[in-house]
């Protein structure tokens, strides 16, 4: 078997298929969990701890210093930028995390009872066939001899 085929006949077989949707899903509601978390819940917080933006929470390890150029224009120190900790956008990704958690472990507990239902159910017996029916004639009519 050649594996183009095999490749065709796994992309067809709807593992792969289902994999796709549910990352271009998964990927959607992590956009719309963020812009929640962001638009909704943070200025919430921020609020309630007194006017607080988390984004801007962050522990300055070196400050940063501008660029400065002499009267010539010619650049004598170049700028350093800011190395600090931001603390503030983590708390907000484990917001984002949690939520998203959250949600995942309720559609999975909600799709582990509705298998549990249908194992439950008891299936309808099958009808015999043809020649168990036949069988079965044959049985009573030996029987009733």
């Amino acid at each position: 078997m050649s594996v183009v085929k095999e490749f065709r006949e796994f992309a067809l077989r709807g593992n792969l298929i289902d994999t796709a949707v549910a990352f271009v899903m998964g990927a959607s509601f992590g956009k719309l969990t963020t812009s929640f978390v962001e638009g909704i819940v943070m200025p919430l917080i921020s609020m309630l701890t007194g006017s607080v933006n988390f984004n801007n929470l962050k522990i300055v390890l070196k400050e940063g210093s501008p660029e400065t150029k002499d009267a010539a224009g010619k650049v004598v120190a170049k700028a350093v930028e800011e190395v600090a900790v931001k603390y503030g956008v983590f708390i907000s990704t484990l917001i984002d995390f949690l939520i998203i958690a959250i949600v995942v472990f309720l559609v999975i507990k909600t799709i582990n009872a509705m298998k549990k239902k249908e194992a439950a159910a008891p299936a309808a017996p099958a009808e015999p066939s043809s020649t168990d029916k036949l069988l079965m004639e044959i049985r009573d009519s030996l029987k009733s001899k």
